[in-house]
C-alpha cells in the first residue's frame, strides 16, 4: 500500500482540475496575445479564471492579482521590489521577517543584507507564532515592509495576520504574507485581513505545479522584475500559461468548497494520527491543535534521526517529509525546532505528516501501524535512546 502524507509539499492534482486543463494544451493551445482565433479562443476561460481568484480571495476588482510561475517568485517579487520602490531612493532602509519563513522569504532577506538592507528576523514563541508585542518591539518609522507567512509550512500553526498587518499599516510599513499554505485550508480573505501582498501556489491546493500568483492591494505597485512585453498589464512579462491560469482558478474554487470538509474530516484524520503518535512515550507534537491547519503534524521522535525515519517510512510505502520541501535535502537540524528552542537532539528527529482531502481512514490506519513499528525498529538499533518515562509529555 502507498500513502502519500506529504500535501505541504505538494498535492495532486484533482481530477476535475485537470479535466478543465486539458483542453489547453491539445485543443485551444493559442497565445492568449495573438490577434487570430486560436488566441483568442483562450480569453472567455481566462477571464474565469481570473474572476475565480478574486472571488476566491476576496479581493476587490481595483486590486491586482498577479500570475506567476510559484510563490517562490511571488515573494522573491515583492521583498526584492520593496527595495527599489521604498528603500533605494527613500529614506527606510529596514525590513522585518519571521525567524522560521519558508527559504524563500529568508534568503530574500539575506540578500538584501548584501545590500545594506537592515533585516530584523522576529523569535517566535513555543509554540512556532510570532506575538504581536515582538513586532510592536521591533518596528520603527524606517520599516519598510513586514512579511509574515499566514500558516507555517512545518509545523501548520496559523500566524494572527489580520493583528500584525495592522500593526504594520500603524507605523506606516507595507505587509506581505505567504499564504502558500493557509490557502485551502483556512479561510484566506485579503480584504478582512488588510494586506498588501499575498503570495500562493497552486500546487499546495490541488492544482497544477508550475504556476501561483501574487496579489497586490489596489493602489500599490511594485517594480516588475520580468521585462519584455506587457502581459499582466505591464507587471509580469512572459507568455501566459492558459492551462495553468485555468487549472489554478478551478482549484482555489473547488478548495473553498471543500473548507468544511478539511476542517471536519481532514481534521478528525490528522487527530486521529496524532493522538497514535502521542501514546508512543518521548513522542511530541510542536503547537497546539486548536491554532494549526487541519491537515498538519510535526512530530519529534527522541532517539530517531528525522531522515532516517523518512527512509524507513518510505520503504513501507509512506511519503512524508522532514520539514520545508525546498530545503529537504539538507541534513541539517530543523530551523523550526531550534527556533522554539528544543534541544538539539530533538532538533534533528522532526518528521511532518500532512493530510489532504483525498486522504483516507484507511491508509491512516496503515500509516498507524507502519509508524508505530518504525519508531519501536529504529529506537532498537539506536545506540545512544534509553527510554525515560519522565520525558513522556504531548507537547513541546
Amino acid at each position: 500500500m502507498l500513502v502519500y502524507l506529504d500535501n505541504n509539499a505538494t498535492t495532486m492534482v484533482d481530477p476535475e482540475v485537470f479535466a478543465q486543463m486539458e483542453p489547453f494544451f491539445v485543443k485551444n493551445y493559442g497565445n492568449p496575445n495573438s490577434l487570430h482565433s486560436f488566441g483568442s479562443a483562450t480569453h472567455p476561460a481566462l477571464r474565469k479564471a481570473m474572476d475565480q481568484l478574486y472571488e476566491g480571495f476576496n479581493a476587490s476588482n481595483e486590486d491586482d492579482m498577479v500570475v506567476t510561475s510559484c510563490a517562490t517568485e511571488s515573494t522573491n517579487w515583492v521583498i526584492k521590489g520593496i527595495y527599489f520602490d521604498h528603500i533605494l531612493n527613500k529614506n527606510k532602509n529596514h525590513i522585518i521577517t519571521s525567524s522560521v519563513e519558508h527559504p524563500a522569504t529568508i534568503m530574500s532577506c539575506k540578500f538584501l543584507e548584501t545590500l545594506g538592507v537592515r533585516v530584523t528576523y522576529l523569535p517566535v514563541n513555543k509554540d512556532g507564532i510570532v506575538e504581536l508585542d515582538s513586532l510592536k518591539n521591533a518596528i520603527d518609522d524606517k520599516t519598510a515592509l513586514v512579511s509574515i507567512m499566514w500558516a507555517n509550512n512545518e509545523t501548520g500553526m496559523i500566524f494572527p495576520i489580520k493583528e500584525l498587518a495592522q500593526i504594520a499599516h500603524e507605523n506606516g510599513a507595507l505587509f506581505h504574507t505567504d499564504a502558500v499554505q493557509a490557502v485551502g485550508k483556512i479561510s484566506v480573505d485579503v480584504q478582512d485581513a488588510d494586506v498588501d501582498f499575498m503570495s500562493f501556489s497552486a500546487h499546495k491546493f490541488h492544482g497544477p505545479k508550475g504556476v501561483g500568483g501574487l496579489y497586490i492591494k489596489k493602489d500599490h505597485r511594485v517594480t516588475s522584475l520580468l521585462h519584455g512585453g506587457e502581459h499582466m498589464g505591464g507587471l509580469r512579462s512572459g507568455t501566459l500559461n492558459v492551462a495553468g491560469i485555468v487549472g489554478m482558478g478551478k482549484a482555489l474554487e473547488m478548495a473553498n468548497s471543500y473548507m468544511d470538509f478539511e476542517k471536519s474530516e481532514v481534521r478528525r484524520l490528522r487527530d486521529k494520527l496524532e493522538d497514535a503518535l502521542l501514546q508512543i512515550a518521548n513522542v511530541f507534537v510542536v503547537g497546539s491543535r486548536q491554532n494549526r491547519v487541519p491537515n498538519t503534524i510535526l512530530a519529534s521522535i527522541r532517539g530517531v534521526e528525522g531522515e532516517a525515519m523518512l527512509w524507513d517510512l518510505n520503504k513501507q510505502g509512506i511519503a512524508a517529509s522532514t520539514g520545508s520541501a525546498c530545503a529537504s535535502e539538507t541534513l541539517e537540524s530543523n530551523p523550526v525546532l531550534e527556533a522554539i528552542g528544543a534541544d538539539k537532539e530533538l532538533a534533528h528527529t522532526a518528521v511532518r505528516f500532512s493530510l489532504s482531502r483525498f486522504t483516507t481512514e484507511k491508509e491512516i490506519d496503515f500509516a498507524i501501524d507502519i509508524t508505530t513499528k518504525a519508531i519501536k525498529r529504529l529506537r532498537d538499533i539506536s545506540s545512544s535512546f534509553s527510554y525515560a518515562p519522565s520525558w513522556h509529555k504531548s507537547r513541546l
